[in-house]
């Protein structure tokens, strides 16, 4: 909170009173820094700028996940209508508003029981882009208990379903892994400055340690394993097993094969040898009978046809 009022305090003071101490950057590796400006600064911008207003709801949580890893505090951002994670806010009009009551009129909409006031902004900074776009940022510290009255009041707001998808919480812990938690949720798409201003707020008020931020943001910009890549490792390592399980397989289809072919060959010569009797005549049907018979019982598939065009199955693999 004390972070908050000397801000607020910067940007109140008028030019030529003194000398303002240097704004404060982010100064976390790979986040593109955006220009701060003071308060003062952005009200003198001319009508060609406009102002957005966005607020960071927070409270200390002393919960543990899994009984063993700090929840440190509850951060609150919203999923909006366009899949993009962002902070309560907006565009706020300055002709008819001065930026609390425009970024109060928007909260309303969407939060529906939460004022902010001039001593809960901390920062503006100029976007980049081709829009000339000025962000304030402002930061609240409530309880837990009425952190949570507001997730359960944005429900019922006008806004929810339609602009606003539901509130969600910012994981600021690390696991074990280096990506659960915070560098996964910093892996999402995010709206505008809203990154650079979670990250900025995270480290003005002393929320995450800077350290800790880098890493987290250093572990966003590793590349990941697709799971495509994850699926061919896995087919690589059962590939060992497949040529030799074929193998059997063909030499298995080629005896069987070949006694089939056998003993249809000896139901044709049986046939043709010029037997005399019903004795003969019997022994030569009950040949021919057992050859169709395993013949029937062969596998479809692995006939002649089917041996001649494995290898070339094989060579497509």
């Amino acid at each position: 909170m004390a972070a908050m009022g000397t801000m607020a305090a910067m940007g109140a003071l008028p030019a030529g009173v003194g000398a303002l101490p240097p704004l404060p950057t982010l100064g976390v590796p790979g986040v593109p820094e955006l220009k701060p400006l003071t308060r003062y600064e952005a009200m003198r911008l001319g009508p060609g700028w406009s102002h957005s207003c966005h607020a960071m709801l927070y409270a200390p949580n002393p919960g543990m996940l899994f009984g063993r890893i700090p929840l440190r505090y509850a951060v609150l951002m919203q999923m909006r209508f366009d899949g993009l994670l962002g902070f309560p806010g907006g565009f706020v009009d300055r002709r008819y508003w001065s930026l609390e009551d425009g970024l109060n009129r928007v909260l309303g909409l969407g939060l529906g029981c939460v004022r902010l006031t001039e001593a809960d902004y901390l920062c503006s900074h100029l976007t980049e882009g081709p829009h000339r776009v000025v962000a304030h940022f402002y930061a609240r510290q409530l309880t837990l208990e009425e952190l949570h009255t507001i997730e359960i009041s944005a429900v019922h707001s006008r806004d929810h379903g339609l602009e606003v998808m539901g509130m969600v919480r910012v994981p600021l812990y690390t696991q074990k892994d280096r990506m659960g938690g915070l560098p996964n949720f910093l892996g999402n798409s995010f709206v505008g400055t809203a990154k650079f201003q979670l990250l900025f707020a995270l480290k003005i008020l002393n929320m995450v340690p800077e350290e800790k931020l880098a890493e987290a943001v250093a572990a966003t910009q590793k590349p990941k394993k697709s799971a495509l890549d994850q699926a061919a490792g896995a087919t690589g390592n059962m590939a060992a097993y497949k040529p030799a399980n074929e193998l059997a397989a063909h030499a298995k289809t080629g005896n069987e094969l070949a006694e089939n072919q056998a003993a249809a060959q000896a139901a044709a010569e049986a046939a043709e040898q010029p037997l005399t009797g019903l004795e003969g005549q019997a022994v030569a049907e009950q040949l021919v009978a057992v050859a169709a018979a395993e013949a029937v019982e062969q596998p479809a598939g692995l006939g002649a046809d089917a041996v001649a065009e494995q290898p070339v199955a094989e060579a497509m693999e």
